[in-house]
């Protein structure tokens, strides 16, 4: 539980980090942009502010994320911050993306007057030089991150379930390029004396936007449909519940990511035919205590005792028809697994 808040307090700082840097730099370009009449300047300044937007969304987020759970949600908030982060990622389309590439086609299409470009360049470096703070902050976590599960951070970054600490990065990362689109449209235009760069990079600023949202939206959406753990997580969980005495199989297992630190497992187990309900209720407890301590990010875990195949049949043998609910089949579906009463009688 501990690890669980150290990573969101990590993460809200990582956020507010990214909002105080958007934020300043915002004001500071659309200044800029006004002063120097740069179509590019202007979709930096739309970009910072659809970043602010959306770091305003992921703090949102995170807080309602971390409500504990009630009788109106039994299984928590974890969820939420799903569709916060999927609105923060709506927001950096609709706020920076076609902004910037509707401004950069007017631009190409109208063209622009061309003002003073000093303003922009020293705009420029303290924007590359905030985002770039920025941007370590939010590396150094996934580092971090990465470190303590012992995976490379790249795959880390690509698969983790924490999307606010995904959306900071690649915003920054974008901005750091925007920022460099930015200037070589200020700089084309100046050595050209032709606004045809500045809208070119202003066009360029959007679409890079346009993958940055389709990103973070895609991951955001596989979470919020259910994404199970990794197949590496699976076989560990298969392992530690067969491990568990009186477990001979595991049937079915349904893996489900609630939240960055907050997995639930549920599972048909078969137990040994000899084993009795106490034994059952002690292997139950221990198979939940062994997947806690082996993966600290399991909250629930819901195990379904249900007979094998080899137990089924043996029933069929001696005359005996299971009792069994839509969709169970030889050991998975959707039903119980529920036998009569005559199956006591068995050897």
């Amino acid at each position: 539980m501990s690890d669980e808040k150290s990573a969101g307090g990590e993460s809200t700082f990582t956020v507010i980090v990214a909002a105080a840097a958007n934020l300043g730099i915002a004001v500071a370009k659309a200044v800029a942009g006004l002063i120097s009449g740069s179509s590019a300047m202007l979709s930096e300044a739309a970009h910072s502010v659809a970043d602010t937007v959306t770091e305003v969304l992921l703090l949102t987020a995170l807080k309602r994320s971390e409500k504990p759970a009630d009788e109106d949600h039994p299984l928590g908030y974890g969820p939420e911050r799903y569709i916060w982060a999927m609105l923060a990622s709506v927001a950096t389309f609709v706020g920076g993306a076609v902004f910037s590439v509707y401004d950069g086609i007017h631009t190409l299409t109208h063209g622009e007057e061309l003002g003073n470009p000093l303003v922009s360049y020293l705009v420029l470096v303290v924007a590359f030089v905030l985002e770039g703070f920025s941007l370590r902050t939010g590396l150094r976590q996934v580092r971090r991150e990465a470190g303590r599960l012992d995976t490379p951070a790249t795959h880390y970054f690509r698969r983790t379930p924490d999307t606010a600490v995904k959306a900071v990065v690649m915003e920054d990362s974008a901005a750091l390029v925007g920022l460099l689109l930015a200037a070589g449209g200020l700089l084309g235009g100046q050595l050209s004396g032709s606004g045809i760069w500045d809208g070119i990079a202003s066009v360029l600023i959007g679409l890079l936007l346009v993958y940055v949202a389709w990103v973070l939206g895609r991951s955001n959406a596989q979470l919020l449909i259910g994404r199970p753990v990794p197949a590496s997580m699976r076989t560990g969980v298969r392992e530690e519940l067969l491990s568990v005495p009186h477990i001979i199989d595991v049937l079915e297992l349904t893996t489900l990511i609630q939240g960055p630190a907050e997995i639930m497992i549920a599972a048909k187990v078969d137990f040994r035919d000899v084993a009795s309900a106490e034994q059952v209720e002690w292997a139950c407890e221990e198979a939940e205590q062994q997947l806690r301590e082996r993966y600290p990010s399991i909250r629930r875990v819901y195990l379904d005792p249900t007979p094998g195949v080899a137990q089924r049949r043996r029933a069929r043998a001696a005359g005996v028809e299971p009792v069994v609910g839509p969709g169970d089949g030889e050991g998975e579906g959707d039903g119980g697994g529920l036998f009569t009463d005559r199956l006591d009688d068995l050897p």
